[in-house]
């Protein structure tokens, strides 16, 4: 994987084609489109490598669209719109999973959790009216709703049977007279010590929950697709009576479940058009810094709290009840902002390659009427030099490498992601539940077999994304850590040749495709795409394989 501190324009290199050799096939789509002075002298070999790519592109998109064609007559015209428009029909969140289990388009069941979790909340007015804007408050009166999510219970199990550390996976916390403190001893959190803590009036904040806890990384492996974006959590167990963190503001879009218990929150608008979607949290606020707050509720087990970033709140319980609620999060660093701060140094530095203008020297005596000191100056050399700048600025998006920027964007989308929770029939189906056992002292069913008829489809919609450098390699999540960036970065190097296909399986998801259809030179670059890409848990069948049938020896 390439290094985190490599340079804009040396990432921008990286994904950079080149004109592959006769006897391969272009690369194709990996390339970043930056308008460009032509070369003469590679003029018929660029228009060549074009007309090629154009050619191919044709066949990849005639193949998924015949892919898309076949499907659609298995469930008929409307069936699919019908159920990309309908919601859970299940209560409970068990029944809401295995409901979901059900849904063979990751991204669809995505949309229907989340609508779930919006409940009676369309999830399209949400994002057009309230997503980034203000704060939502949904009253249920139904204790259960949230109910198996996560739990006091399941707390008290993972701090027996997990190594739950302080600080890293776990923090104890209190509230008095405006004073935030946080009261953490070194080493692994057991129970003697953390409830004591509690019955203590202080707080208890488990860090990662989707760690230890089943369902919460199977409810944010599937929410982050609905987001494009990492979605994470925090589970905050609060006694009666007490505040656990003083008022501030945070970096993430907030989705607060309350899951037993009751607790009083109190939001508060920005104070200033600065605060407005920060790119960082804020420090600790006094009351007096905060004004009066816009939203003053209480929410009882079953309620949900939206407020987006940038709004101060604070929460505290009444003296008659615990509270214990999980905060889901997501869209930290995912601004236009924040592409942007990858875009133009990149193209900066590539206009700096093609562009002599933005070679030439600075004027010799620049400093003498440039910079702060001289800002009052009335000068008509500064207004040269500012028009230069504008001037130059106003060319920067003809070198702008966005597609280039976005794949780094997806790549560390990518390695924050959490891996998928199988559904079974994805089990059956994936390398996970392929047949090869040890059984009465011997190895069977070794090798499965994947022929130009077996079906695949990836995994998830999002769960693999192909980028490119000096070899085209192929990102993916199914392999990462349910820790925030326990592992490295995964991928794997696809073959030039190969990339037709993978985008063909790409663009294809949600349906399955035979391997015969894939835009390989060979049947058996077919089946040997099929079988690396099986073997990496990327792609899963249509049936079970089947082991190939013993061999018996004279």
């Amino acid at each position: 994987m390439e290094s985190e501190h490599m340079s804009a324009f040396a990432l921008y290199k990286t994904l950079q084609p080149e004109l592959p050799p006769p006897a391969k096939k272009p690369c194709q789509r990996v390339q970043v489109e930056v308008k460009k002075k032509k070369k003469k002298v590679n003029g018929p070999a660029v228009a060549i490598v074009k007309n090629t790519r154009a050619k191919r592109r044709k066949i990849r998109n005639k193949l998924v669209k015949a892919a898309n064609k076949e499907e659609s007559k298995k469930t008929g015209p409307d069936e699919t719109k019908h159920q990309k428009e309908e919601s859970v029909t299940a209560e409970s969140l068990d029944a809401v999973l295995t409901e979901l289990t059900r849904v063979n388009n990751s991204k669809e069941r995505a949309s229907k959790l989340f609508q779930w979790l919006l409940k009676p909340v369309p999830a399209k007015y949400f994002f057009r009216e309230t997503w980034e804007k203000k704060p939502v408050y949904v009253q249920r009166k139904n204790p259960d709703y949230y109910k198996g999510l996560f739990s006091t219970a399941e707390f008290d199990r993972i701090l027996r049977k997990e190594n739950v550390q302080y600080g890293v996976n776990l923090d104890i916390t209190s509230y008095v007279n405006g004073k935030r403190e946080t009261h953490n001893p070194p080493g692994r959190a057991l129970p003697f010590t953390v409830w004591d803590f509690y019955d203590s009036g202080c707080s208890v904040r488990l860090l990662n929950p989707q760690a230890f806890s089943s369902t919460v990384w199977n409810v944010l492996s599937i929410l982050q697709e609905k987001f494009g974006s990492m979605a994470g959590a925090n589970v905050y167990l609060t006694p009666p009576g007490t505040q656990g963190f003083a008022p501030h503001y945070d970096d993430i879009e907030a989705f607060v479940i309350q899951l037993e218990g009751k607790k009083h929150w109190r939001v508060y608008s920005p104070r200033s058009e600065d605060e407005v979607l920060p790119v960082l949290s804020s420090p600790n606020f006094d009351q007096a810094e905060i004004g009066k707050p816009i939203l003053d509720v209480v929410l009882e087990a079953g309620d949900l709290l939206f407020f987006p970033r940038g709004f101060i709140h604070q929460g505290n319980c009444l003296p008659d009840a615990h509270s214990l609620h999980i905060t889901i999060s997501s869209y930290q660093k995912n601004s236009w902002g924040h592409l942007l701060q990858k875009v133009i140094p990149a193209a900066l530095e590539v206009a700096m390659e093609e562009d002599v203008e933005f070679r030439r020297g600075l004027p010799l005596n620049y400093l003498t009427y440039m910079g702060v000191q001289n800002s009052d100056k009335v000068d008509p050399r500064r207004e040269i030099f500012l028009s230069r700048v504008e001037k130059l600025i106003k060319k920067l998006p003809n070198f702008a490498p966005v597609d280039a920027a976005i794949d780094q964007k997806a790549k560390e989308f990518f390695h924050d992601c959490l891996p998928p929770v199988l559904t079974p029939d994805e089990l059956a189906t994936s390398v996970q539940g392929a047949p090869a056992r040890w059984e009465n002292g011997k190895v069977k069913n070794v090798g499965v077999h994947i022929t130009t008829q077996t079906k695949i489809k990836l995994l998830r919609a999002g769960c693999a994304r192909l980028y490119g450098g000096d070899a085209v390699h192929l990102c993916y999540t199914i392999d990462n850590s349910r820790v925030y960036h326990k592992e490295e970065p995964k991928s794997i190097e696809i073959q030039t040749e190969h990339t037709d296909a993978v985008e063909f399986l790409i663009h294809s998801y949600p349906n399955f495709v035979t391997v015969g259809t894939l835009p390989c030179d060979s049947v058996q670059d077919k089946i040997a795409l099929a079988e690396l890409l099986f073997e990496k848990g990327i792609i899963h069948t249509s049936e079970p394989l089947q082991a190939p049938p013993a061999v018996q020896s004279e």
